[in-house]
This record gives structure tokens, sequence and C-alpha cells, in this order.
């Protein structure tokens, strides 16, 4: 899969800004046969960095600067959460303290549930903001987002996944995103199809990242 493209880029060693074990999971498996080497920040002694912003964006950013300041490595980092229309796009940059610290999974989907009580519009999307930086003072980092819709059932089904994936339904298959295998959540969910445009920027355009 043209891994001499990634030695020529230096990124076959890229410090991932995160402590999440199912994000970590799943961005290793997606770059992993690419000859990417996923290192975590917490194995080199990093402190997650603050998320104070409103965006997925600027929290993304903030992230990876961190990671690739504190470890002198290229950064990759992923700023997401899920979107509710019936809530004004709440909980969105709060998904992972949206019941408030210590953070929990459990927590944050009754409290989610609990908010649409007598809602009709169960609408909801997932956004992932991934950004790589070539070093902490990239000025020109890449940037790349995508979204995964479907909607909140009120009772939780299936045992895969992580965070609000047991509510999350995908009415086009008839199951959560706790339903699926890994490799169909990789296909189609907002990381994979994030990651998946990162992966193909990575193999076919050498120059972006030169």
């Amino acid at each position: 899969m043209k891994r001499e493209h990634m030695m020529q880029l230096s990124l076959n060693r890229v410090v991932i800004a995160s402590s999440n074990t199912g994000k970590l999971a799943e961005i290793d498996r997606l770059l992993a046969p690419l000859g990417i080497r996923v290192v975590t920040q917490a194995s080199l002694g990093v402190t997650e960095a603050d998320e104070p912003h409103m965006t997925f964006v600027e929290n993304a950013l903030a992230k990876a600067r961190h990671a690739s300041l504190a470890t002198g490595l290229p950064a990759l980092a992923d700023d997401s959460g899920i979107c509710v229309s019936a809530l004004q796009g709440a909980p969105g940059v709060f998904s992972a303290r949206f019941a408030g610290e210590p953070r929990s999974d459990e927590r944050n989907n009754l409290k989610l549930i609990e908010a649409l009580q007598g809602q009709s519009d169960r609408r909801a999307y997932y956004c992932c903001v991934i950004v790589l930086l070539r070093h902490a003072q990239d000025s020109r980092p890449v940037i790349i987002e995508d979204t995964w819709h479907g909607e909140i059932i009120a009772r939780p089904a299936g045992q895969g996944g992580f965070g609000y994936d047991p509510y999350f339904f995908l009415p086009e298959l008839g199951k959560t995103a706790a339903e699926l295998s890994v490799e169909e959540k990789n296909r189609i969910s907002h990381r994979g199809k994030a990651l998946a445009r990162l992966v193909k920027l990575l193999v076919e355009n050498e120059k972006a990242l030169a």
C-alpha cells in the first residue's frame, strides 16, 4: 500500500493525542496497514491537553499541538462528539463530559436519554474532526471532518463500540453502532470515514505533507 510514501514523509511514527482507548483502537486499526506506528501520548508521559474551545476543530488543533510540542513528533488528534437536533446540537464538544467528571459513558447516556424524554425528533449525528500536524509550529495543518447520521433510541442495543454507540441507531441498517462489527463500523463511521480520507491523502498526495 505504498508504504514508501510514509517513510518519505517521516510519518512512520505519529503520536496520538488521546487517552480514549476506544478511539485509539480504531485509529490504530486503520493506520497500521500503512506502516504507521501509533504512539500514545500517555506512553510518552504527556498529559491531556485542555479542551476549552467551543468547536471540534479548535479542540483538535489544541490537542495535536500540545502532543507534538511535548514529544517532538508529528501528532494526530481527533475531536468528536454527538450532536442531537432536539438539543440544539448538544452535547457536541462536551460529549465526553456531558454528565460531568469523572467521565462516564453510562452517566452520559442516561443524561442524554433523560433530556430527550417527550421529544419526537430523535435525529442525531456524530461529528469527527481529525488534525494532523507535521510539527508543533505547523502553520498548515491537515484538517479533515466527517459525520455519521442516525437517531437516538430509548433503550440500548449491542455490546460493541463505546460512548453513545448503544443508543445510536442506524435506520438504513436496522442496527445501533454498538451492534456493528469492528470492520463495518470502521468503514462507515464518522471517524472511519475521516481516517480513510486522511489515509488516501497520505498515500496519493505526498506533496500535501512535504
